[in-house]
């Protein structure tokens, strides 16, 4: 037997990667892979010339990244490589989750000027940001006021100092939006985001898509080639502007309300606010996140009644992570949830609005069909109605009322009324639209009644303009010294005041 030895060729894993590209596009992004790729490029340009065009023939990858990544110097300079976000030790010992809830929303009080439910919603919030791995939904937070100088800005730093791997912004290209999330995974924090979407429209749609983990992708081309390349855009998202946003974000959001601060209102100032009291806290929410991820990604708390299904969704993390922290921490999210939804309400589209005032106007003439004109100088006859000023500041024509009503499907017939025979319509023509897209629970005199006006009817069951009971919006809020009150209902209690730590847990035998 002879004891030479016969050397092996090595696995080529440049050729290797190649044939893989058409089953992994991601072959050639492997770290030996590319190790090789660099060290080829460098010392033998032929060879790295002919795989690049093997490469350019599978169409597979982009081949900007394939020559970024490649790059002898790539590796120093990886983008995925810098240091952008502060290392955090979690807490040396388990952490009383409702304790540290207590304390996230103390030190929110003491720099933001809001309700008690914004706050709550805020920790809340601000403890989801260290549990996106392993949950299902990513509520956006909505940090919205109806004026400047609310402490929006303010909001929006705090929350930076308490989430995980912040990346807080003023502006960013729709470009550049889903590459950091995709690279980064941060907490976005986006301020003037109305400024923003306005100059990016298109980015609407990059921070709809992260909402749900299994619908958290955008289809963007990249390259030279232009090759259709998928981005994951999924994680934790804080929005910050003046007035709403646009509906399909808002319907994703928790709201956040602040108000102006009044003469008597005092907050302390963030800019001076003490480094260890953030740092102190991102370490307890770590560690709450490590110990109680696994009840939390299992957890399905049962949706609060009242609201609609898209708000469920969005408080569904929050919840769990409220019943995780015990205490009054379950009931306390509830209410909030109830509170900022609640004031909020779920506001109707121009279509609901249209089929909420003809309902009344059936209801308030008590009839079963009624003509086209009959139902149009109805409409218009309310001067706080949109109907009266709808085409370019003049009333509704009826070919305006019959294209709007066509998109339920409703279109007018032929309608006999004594010796009259005009285009109208049947109510049995609007049951149908009046079920799906009208509030079907029974209606709860309002502190407020509406008021006819001219031939425009109220409804027992919506107003002229369509905004809901009051009492009912919230009936399940607290008054002072109270129970539940289906009649009326005090403005929910300001945290911070004259005490040095603010009162957040006065309504915890509310319900």
């Amino acid at each position: 037997m002879s004891d030479k030895v016969i050397p092996m060729k090595p696995l080529d894993v440049i050729a290797s990667a190649v044939k893989r590209l058409s089953v992994d596009a991601g072959a050639l992004f492997e770290a030996q892979v590319l190790d090789e790729l660099r060290k080829t490029r460098d010392s033998d340009p032929a060879r790295f010339a002919r795989v690049r065009q093997q490469v350019k023939e599978a169409k597979t990858v982009s081949m900007s990244e394939f020559d970024r990544l490649s790059a002898p110097w790539a590796e120093d300079r990886e983008p995925g490589k810098i240091e952008i976000f502060d290392e955090v030790e979690p807490w040396s010992e388990p952490v009383d989750g409702a304790d540290l809830l207590d304390d996230v929303a103390f030190a929110l009080a003491r720099y933001v000027i809001a309700d008690k439910e914004t706050i709550r919603a805020a920790a809340l919030w601000s403890a989801f940001t260290w549990l996106v791995d392993v949950v299902q939904v990513a509520p956006i937070a909505n940090i919205t006021a109806p004026e400047k100088r609310c402490g929006k800005s303010i909001l929006l730093t705090a929350l930076s100092k308490l989430s995980n791997r912040p990346l807080q912004v003023a502006n960013i290209a729709p470009a550049a939006l889903f590459r950091a999330i995709e690279l980064w995974s941060p907490t976005l924090l986006i301020d003037e985001v109305d400024a923003f979407l306005a100059s990016h429209e298109d980015a609407r749609g990059i921070l709809n898509s992260g909402f749900t983990r299994d619908s958290a992708r955008v289809i963007r081309c990249v390259g030279d080639d232009h090759i259709p390349t998928p981005f994951n855009v999924w994680g934790a998202k804080a929005l910050c502007g003046i007035g709403k946003i646009a509906d399909t974000l808002a319907d994703r959001s928790v709201p956040l309300r602040l108000r102006r601060r009044t003469p008597g209102e005092s907050v302390e100032s963030l800019r001076h606010s003490d480094p260890d009291l953030w740092t102190r806290l991102r370490s307890r929410l770590a560690r709450f996140a490590l110990d109680n991820a696994p009840a939390i990604e299992t957890a399905r708390p049962t949706p609060i009644q009242g609201l609609n299904d898209r708000a469920n969704d969005a408080w569904e993390p929050l919840l769990a992570i409220a019943e995780a922290a015990g205490d009054h921490w379950p009931k306390s999210a509830r209410l909030a949830a109830i509170a900022l939804h609640g004031i909020e309400g779920e506001s109707p589209s121009i279509g609901a609005e249209l089929l909420a005032d003809i309902k009344a106007i059936f209801d308030d003439k008590r009839v079963s069909k009624i003509f086209s004109t009959q139902l149009l100088e109805s409409l218009i006859a309310d001067d706080e109605a949109p109907w009266a000023t709808w085409n370019r500041g003049k009333p509704m024509s009826p070919r305006q009322l019959s294209s709007k009503l066509s998109e339920f499907g409703i279109k007018s017939g032929t309608v006999r009324q004594s010796y009259d025979t005009k285009k109208g319509y049947s109510i049995d023509q609007f049951r149908d639209a009046f079920g799906r897209y009208l509030p079907s629970s029974p209606p709860v005199t309002s502190v407020t009644t509406s008021h006819t006006s001219n031939d425009a009817a109220s409804s027992d069951i919506l107003s002229v303009t369509t905004h809901g009971s009051v009492t009912d919006k919230k009936s399940l809020q607290p008054s002072n010294d109270a129970g539940c009150d289906a009649v009326t209902v005090t403005a929910p209690t300001q945290p911070g005041g004259e005490d040095d730590e603010p009162d957040l847990n006065d309504d915890e035998d509310a319900l």
